[in-house]
């Protein structure tokens, strides 16, 4: 396996391990400054008008766009510092697949944006976000194996 491959796989079992993300059933695919998450829409994540909330929305939409920067960054955890949700449309059903991509980076931030789409292909929402660098290495600690 490349070594960037390993990279991959060992941010998606970081992501897996995470005791949130294990309530959700939420997974992830990630490439080259890509990644995909698919979340399953549960009436556990409706809001009382019978749709998902927007938590939900933004935690599909911000880590598609986390793990799209941090596949570029193999030597440490990165953060989002901003993040802009736009949900275009309810979803009570199916499984929601939320794509990002890294579109800018320069010597201190990245910027990457992400959209969602429903079971049907249809776009949900997207959104877009600026991350940095921090200073956590990525180690088995924070489930990076």
């Amino acid at each position: 396996m490349k070594d960037n491959e390993q990279h991959y796989r060992k941010l998606e079992n970081m992501m897996r391990s995470a005791p949130f993300m294990q309530l959700t059933g939420v997974d992830v695919k990630i490439k080259k400054g890509e990644a995909e998450i698919t979340l399953p829409v549960k009436k556990d994540f409706f809001h009382a008008a019978g749709a998902m909330h927007g938590a939900l929305y933004f935690l599909a939409l911000d880590n598609a766009a986390f793990f799209a920067v941090n596949s570029l960054v193999e030597d440490v955890f990165v953060l989002t510092t901003s993040f802009t949700t736009y949900i275009t449309r309810p979803v009570s059903e199916g499984v929601v697949r939320a794509v990002g991509n890294v579109v800018h980076q320069n010597r201190t931030q990245f910027i990457a944006d992400a959209v969602i789409y429903d079971s049907k292909n249809n776009q949900i929402a997207r959104g877009n976000g600026v991350f940095v660098r921090s200073k956590i290495l990525l180690s088995d600690k924070i489930g990076y194996l």
